[in-house]
């Protein structure tokens, strides 16, 4: 479905007036219906490279195929009408639009508020609740973050892009939005590539990237890369920051 070849990004800092590589020679492909999470250190070019496959920016080499087209040149826009979804570690808000007019402007197409209500049923919210919602400050983190997804449902994206979900909201809403994935997984609803730190999302993952100093350090199903990543010494303090606990660890076999 898509496919990453060679893909180089860098940015030339005002300070020393030389260039800075962000990511060198990235080749990922990602597969019909697959659920790919990226992780690694913070710095290391995560959300740049999910940038990158949605147009935000634009590589400096190499070449993204999206179903064998290459769209490295194509924008936001041209991108989104082929069916990439991305949504923000902070979804945006707007003054005086309902979630009901979110999801007519998603489908562009006329439905009635029965069909559109399926769409916030599906990512846990009680449609009577919230279709007549504005779209601003008196939803949470949480909610934004479900009604985000139920957007990129309702448009029919064939490959969605996460930058880092768990960003911003509470462990309840977090239950919630993991129940959300895992739905989506299970039910083949397209590609889904999440930039995530937390294990619970790389528990549910296919096919895990850690991407270290802008390269891919290693690529593989959960199974082979988790462990590994569990075990690793740097590993244990990133994730001991998560809040996973060394009895956590110590249950999955990890030593810190």
């Amino acid at each position: 479905m898509l496919e990453l070849k060679n893909i180089s990004f860098s940015v030339t800092t005002e300070e020393e007036r030389k260039e800075k590589g962000i990511l060198k020679n990235i080749n990922l492909t990602v597969d019909q219906d697959s659920f790919v999470v990226i992780t690694g250190p913070n710095g290391g070019g995560k959300s740049t490279l999910a940038k990158i496959i949605m147009g935000i920016e634009k590589p400096t080499e190499g070449k993204i195929l999206f179903h064998g087209k290459d769209i490295t040149n194509l924008d936001i826009n041209e991108r989104a009408q082929l069916g990439i979804g991305f949504a923000f570690q902070q979804p945006v808000r707007f003054k005086g639009l309902t979630v009901k007019d979110l999801l007519y402007l998603a489908t562009r197409k006329e439905m009635n508020t029965e069909e559109l209500c399926t769409y916030l049923s599906e990512v846990g919210l009680c449609a009577a609740d919230y279709i007549d919602r504005e779209i601003n400050a008196s939803l949470s983190g949480g909610e934004l973050k479900r009604i985000e997804i139920a957007m990129l449902r309702a448009r029919g994206v064939e490959l969605s892009l996460f930058d880092e979900p768990e960003a911003g909201i509470d462990l309840w809403s977090f239950q919630n939005l993991i129940r959300v994935f895992e739905q989506i997984r299970d039910e083949k609803h397209g590609a889904v590539v999440i930039i995530s730190h937390q294990e619970r999302i790389l528990e549910i993952a296919d096919q895990i990237v850690i991407i270290s100093d802008g390269e891919i350090a290693e690529s593989g199903t959960k199974e082979e890369i988790l462990p590994k990543l569990l075990s690793n010494s740097s590993a244990c303090k990133f994730f001991r920051a998560e809040g996973i606990n060394d009895e956590k660890l110590s249950e999955r076999g990890t030593a810190c």
